[in-house]
């Protein structure tokens, strides 16, 4: 009887890979750390070059100093583009934060993204995701807090993840007046770790000077 409940257990989370709605429940995908992984694992692909290759923005470095590498060299807003780069904020275990790409607009509060590094699917992290679900629910619908597909639960996660706001291919116009941010504020525990999630492009930005 226990293998059958197994059994159906894997079955439900095997069906249905694309994305679908939220179920109505507060689901808890807080756990989530982008960037993490067990040692025990093959290297896998970080949120950073994924969202570098798919998008064409050639930011490197971490995730959560995207948007303000991308002040005077991209264009920036508040708004999802197709082919924008949607930067999160460090929150909770995210301590490097999170980028990912927007492949397409469903309606105001509801796109389809492109990311990596985000759910474990197979008990492995690093896996690739594309057009899963992102649902804006600020209470003003700026974008500024998204809830996300999360694979193991084959629905949206409950957390209300930060956003900084999308990053866009192209130079921003002249005379675009800078977006104000507030400064990254940690607490000791959400402190970012000093491994840099993206050493190769860093290697890169220093040949390059950026």
């Amino acid at each position: 009887m226990m293998a059958v409940v197994m059994a159906g257990a894997l079955g439900v989370l095997a069906a249905g890979a694309g994305p679908v709605a939220a179920r109505g429940i507060a689901l808890d995908d807080s756990a989530m750390v982008s960037g993490g992984g067990s040692i025990m694992l093959p290297p896998y692909l970080q949120c950073v070059p994924y969202a570098r290759q798919v998008s064409g923005i050639m930011i490197f470095g971490d995730a959560h100093t995207w948007w303000d590498q991308a002040a005077g060299r991209y264009s920036r807003g508040t708004m999802p583009r197709v082919g924008a780069v949607m930067a999160f904020k460090p929150h909770g275990n995210s301590t490097l934060g999170h980028v990912a790409a927007v492949s397409r607009i469903i309606d105001s509060r509801t796109i389809l993204i492109r990311h990596a590094n985000w759910s474990p699917i197979n008990g492995r992290r690093g896996q690739i995701e594309d057009d899963v679900r992102a649902v804006d629910v600020s209470e003003d619908n700026d974008w500024s807090e998204v809830r996300v597909w999360y694979a193991p639960i084959q629905a949206l996660g409950g957390t209300h993840w930060p956003v900084q706001g999308f990053i866009y291919k192209g130079k921003p116009p002249k005379g675009e007046r800078p977006i104000l941010t507030r400064p990254l504020t940690f607490a000791k525990s959400d402190k970012p770790a000093a491994r840099s999630s993206d050493p190769i492009g860093d290697l890169i930005s220093a040949k390059l000077g950026i």
